[in-house]
């Protein structure tokens, strides 16, 4: 769903759920975003993560925003894993 150009500072715009069946190290598994957007990652508890507007969205200068979401554990060699998410920013009459 579009968020709107006014959407405040913290809006969630995404949930991301992450985990690893290995043990240890190996299970061990963080997140960040990849890509320029006004866009944050939060980390909540078990594995999930919020994705939250950092700043103020305008649809006259970006109709939308492209991340990659990068999950990556703590083994050796470590593996990752990428999903990308695309934020659609919706307008807002200006008037």
């Amino acid at each position: 769903s579009p968020v709107p150009e006014d959407a405040p500072s913290g809006t969630v715009v995404a949930l991301v759920k992450v985990r690893d069946r290995d043990s240890g190290e190996n299970g061990q598994v963080s997140c960040e975003l990849s890509g320029e957007a006004p866009l944050s990652l939060v980390a909540s508890s078990g594995g999930s993560y919020k994705v939250v507007t950092a700043s103020a969205l305008d649809r006259e200068e970006a109709a939308e925003h492209r991340v990659t979401v990068v999950a990556r554990d703590r083994g050796s060699p470590a593996l990752s894993s990428r999903a990308a998410l695309v934020l659609e920013v919706s307008d807002v009459n200006d008037n």
